[in-house]
């Protein structure tokens, strides 16, 4: 790659006013839980339960927060059904399906490499 061909891909990361572009997607779908949530509503609407067992690890006050964050942000639909027991069920928004390509990039990309690091990541089953 000649170097203008370099930054001209790269271009656009320095800090204006809006921002990096990279930061900023970062910002939204950084953290520990917010990746594996979306990717897990690829699948489909889910419940909290659903979620927690899919996202191994997290504890319910973490997945409560992750879950928020993504409503705020519009990714995520919280939809509550008034009946007992309670039912409340989360789906992605249009919005938040734009991160589909991103998400699987990062999971094919993980897939490739994780045997790099296998201490770094190394979960119990």
């Amino acid at each position: 790659m000649t170097e203008e061909e370099h930054k001209s891909k790269y271009s656009g990361c320095e800090k204006e006013t809006e921002g990096c572009p990279v930061e900023y997607t970062l910002e939204i779908i950084g953290g520990k839980w917010k990746g594996i949530v979306l990717y897990h509503l690829f699948e489909g609407t889910k419940r909290f339960g659903e979620l927690t067992k899919l996202c191994s690890g997290v504890t319910q006050r973490m997945l409560t927060l992750q879950l928020r964050e993504l409503e705020q942000q519009g990714l995520v639909h919280r939809e509550v059904y008034q009946q007992v027991p309670p039912k409340v069920e989360y789906s992605l928004t249009e919005y938040g399906r734009t991160l589909e390509p991103i998400i699987l990039s990062m999971k094919v990309w993980g897939e490739r490499h994780k045997r790099k690091n296998p201490d770094m990541y190394a979960r119990e089953v």
